[in-house]
């Protein structure tokens, strides 16, 4: 069945949308904002992340975290959050029936938060022990380390949760202005999905959604940077290395063939277990015991990501192999064999995501809210199940392997990468 899919604007220039699927008894709503990381001033650093967690504090009507939680829990509700650096999301999901009181919960402490400036000085030490948390991780360290190569002191290249010394400084009035600036409906959006026959089809609706302010339209993102790549190393005494190589294919993000077909080809890549990295450089060869590659493609750029954990006795012969994996399908293409394979194990994956309602709502926020583009989750299972052998071989073409950025955290010098 297809779903069905209705869209307005609301009075304070908030799009929401309809989306109704058969065969559920869940309901998701969402609301996100073009306010992630990358909207963020140098100074701002890591504020989107933090307002994310202080808007938890409270509302008008539920005006402290217990009420919230303890509300979300009566309804046998999932409550949560995500900041990236594309958007900043809250989503509940509840069985169908309590589609409307989820609905006056989340519009309240999302849309007109209390702020606390006590609750803000709480949460501050909670955010500085999450990133010391991550710093304690060595391939948590990998991730900011590669996008600081890849992108450098752009937004992009910047962590999410932003350094210790900014959370210590952070006022109440400052997080207020970004939200102003940034959390407007017009680069937002709301989204209801699944089972929407408990949805008010009217004013009721439209009355909790408008409890968002009405702001003017933010400012564009500050475009990606010319691709000039480093080779960054944390050194570590340890065992273990994480290893990242960043590649930017030649892709035109804003043509949805082109991401489809960029998804095919990582997936053949090091997406799945019968993908050329997965089997040569575990299964073969035994070089780590974790290995793959993604693709992602932010609102003007595409990357290609691997990665692998491994013993950092090994790196070297991995490291090379994997650049060598990449300079074989540049030149060489895939096989006929290996792109049906990818593109039936990737469709397939997006069909069993597709079954739960929150996979279906954050699918639709990034089309939305970061490119524009209908949101309707059946097209892109058939845009996956359309890419041709020829667009993902033009892919492989236009990945140059000798032009990546590498990030490592483990016993080793920059040089061995170079």
């Amino acid at each position: 069945m297809m779903p069905s899919i209705r869209t307005e604007t609301l009075a304070n220039g908030l799009p929401l949308h309809r989306m109704g699927l058969e065969g559920t008894k869940a309901t998701t709503i969402l609301v996100a904002f073009d306010a992630g990381a990358r909207t963020e001033r140098p100074e701002e650093n890591g504020m989107a992340h933090f307002l994310e967690h202080l808007v938890f504090k409270g509302g008008e009507k539920y005006d402290d975290y217990r009420k919230v939680n303890e509300t979300a829990e009566r309804m046998g509700g999932s409550l949560n959050a995500y900041t990236s650096h594309d958007l900043v999301a809250f989503h509940i999901t509840v069985r169908a029936e309590s589609t409307m009181p989820a609905l006056d919960l989340l519009s309240d402490f999302v849309g007109r938060p209390l702020l606390d400036a006590e609750e803000l000085d709480k949460e501050r030490g909670v955010v500085i022990q999450e990133i010391a948390r991550y710093k304690d991780q060595p391939s948590a360290v990998a991730e900011e380390l590669i996008d600081r190569a890849a992108f450098g002191d752009h937004p992009l290249g910047r962590t999410v949760l932003g350094p210790e010394e900014h959370l210590r400084m952070f006022s109440r009035e400052g997080i207020v202005a970004f939200r102003d600036r940034r959390w407007s409906g017009r680069r937002g959006g709301a989204f209801v999905v699944g089972n929407i026959e408990h949805l008010d089809e009217g004013a009721g609706t439209h009355e909790l959604f408008e409890r968002f302010p009405t702001l003017d339209e933010p400012e564009s993102y500050d475009p990606a940077p010319a691709f000039a790549p480093e080779v960054m190393v944390t050194q570590r005494d340890s065992n273990q290395s994480h290893l990242r190589m960043i590649y930017r294919p030649d892709v035109d993000v804003t043509d949805p063939k082109q991401r489809a077909a960029l998804t095919i080809y990582s997936t053949l890549l090091g997406g799945s277990m019968g993908s050329r990295l997965f089997d040569e450089i575990r299964e073969q060869r035994g070089l780590a015991y974790s290995v793959y590659a993604l693709d992602h493609a932010y609102a003007d750029v595409p990357i290609l990501q691997l990665g692998a954990g491994l013993e950092s006795g090994k790196l070297e012969q991995a490291y090379t192999r994997m650049r060598e994996i990449v300079g074989e399908l540049h030149s060489g293409g895939p096989t006929e064999e290996e792109v049906a394979r990818a593109r039936a194990y990737a469709a397939g994956r997006r069909v069993l995501a597709f079954e739960n309602t929150n996979a279906v709502a954050r699918y639709a926020a990034n089309q939305a809210v970061v490119f524009d583009e209908d949101i309707d989750p059946d097209r892109v299972i058939e845009r996956l199940d359309a890419v041709t052998f020829d667009e993902v071989a033009e892919i492989a073409r236009r990945v140059d392997p000798e032009t990546l950025a590498v990030a490592c955290v483990g016993p080793h010098e920059e040089g061995e990468f170079r």
